[in-house]
């Protein structure tokens, strides 16, 4: 056996050993549109990972055009590609078993949402990618935000432009690290009209189409809310979680009390505009004396209008059985369950009690609640 063969055996032995494979760490860079500096970021942090002393080559990497890219790649090992002929053409994909062959600490792969020439090991980019993870490797890569599952369909609803190419979402929740790359949607139109981005002769068509500022702006908003989620659904899942008092996370969770009819549309109205302004979840909050199923028809009718309140502006209804509790410790109660940042809650009649409301909640939360912003709407009676 020579000695390249001998190494790799002997690599595969210390997988193995322990009875499961190594599996390999994946960093996600993830950016809104094409020129945010995905591919830059990327390969700075490669150089940063050799400079600390990890073996870092490049697999696949796409500079489309631009020398400032280029000049990342420093002294960084590139492992050639592949070449497939189709339809008369030749094309580069990643050499998968030279990567695998080579057994990097980490390897550069760009262009993550990429469909393989017919021929190639693999459909997918991603796949490529997974199969480096399950022989050990760690992998940088990048994508734009509109090709991930899920983030696809309001990509396609804010730009009207149909995306092709998917992710799945199982793939992006792979990845341990998910950063992403944010410029200003006016300096990345600058950048296009440098010619930073595309060719000169490609700029005004891009600039009146998937450039404009409407669709940038929509598109870093989703990058930025798909980084905040990951962040949000990683610090609920780990073990500290039950260490932090109050609720977590990047994003706001809103919790309107709704359970007078003839209040209710203005209490979920007025979550509803804090919702979007804070680009927030909105839960709508309806308590009720024993099960559902043995409500007189009329609270019956009462829930189906307040449920139909809730869709009316696309908020998650939920109904709580009190259970001998006080009203305010069972909206607490609801407030850390649904991890709720903001509490909305109409302002106690002040002749009367609150119907089958036995207590005042809003003095009860006021005394007792904790790490949650509470909103008091006030009427005239």
């Amino acid at each position: 056996m020579d000695e390249g063969n001998r190494g790799e055996s002997e690599s595969q032995e210390v997988l193995t050993k322990s009875g499961s494979r190594k599996i390999g760490k994946l960093r996600l860079f993830i950016g809104a549109a094409p020129g945010v500096g995905k591919t830059y970021t990327m390969l700075r942090e490669a150089n940063a990972l050799r400079d600390r002393g990890l073996d870092v080559v490049i697999g696949y990497i796409e500079f489309h055009g631009r020398p400032e890219t280029a000049a990342q790649i420093g002294n960084l090992e590139i492992i050639p590609c592949t070449l497939l002929d189709f339809r008369g053409r030749t094309f580069q994909e990643v050499d998968i078993e030279a990567v695998v062959a080579r057994n990097p600490d980490v390897v550069v792969i760009d262009e993550l949402a990429h469909t393989n020439v017919p021929g190639s090991k693999n459909e997918k980019r991603y796949m490529d990618v997974e199969y480096i993870l399950d022989h050990g490797i760690d992998v940088l890569t990048a994508v734009n935000v509109q090709h991930i599952e899920g983030a696809h369909e309001d990509a396609e609803e804010m730009t009207g432009i149909k995306v092709r190419e998917i992710i799945p979402r199982t793939f992006v929740k792979r990845a341990s690290e998910i950063e992403v790359i944010d410029v200003t949607p006016e300096t990345l139109r600058q950048r296009l009209r440098d010619g930073s981005i595309y060719s000169m002769d490609k700029v005004n068509q891009a600039l009146n189409n998937f450039f404009r500022l409407t669709n940038l702006s929509a598109l870093r908003e989703l990058a930025l809310r798909e980084v905040a989620d990951d962040v949000d659904e990683r610090l609920q899942q780990s073990y500290d979680r039950t260490k932090i008092p109050g609720p977590v996370g990047a994003r706001e969770t809103i919790l309107v009390c709704a359970n007078y009819l003839e209040r209710s549309d203005k209490l979920v109205e007025k979550g509803s505009r804090m919702a979007e302004r804070m680009k927030a979840e909105l839960l709508v909050l309806t308590i009720i004396d024993g099960s559902q199923n043995d409500l007189p028809e009329k609270e019956k009718l009462k829930l189906t209008k307040l449920r139909e309140i809730s869709g009316k502006y696309y908020a998650e209804h939920i109904v709580e059985q009190r259970n001998d509790r006080k009203i305010g410790e069972v909206i607490m109660d609801v407030a850390d369950r649904f991890n709720i940042t903001q509490i909305v809650i109409g302002q106690p009649k002040s002749n009367t009690k609150w119907a089958f409301w036995r207590d005042n909640p809003v003095k009860y939360l006021m005394q007792n609640m904790k790490y949650v912003d509470l909103r008091i709407v006030g009427w005239k009676e």
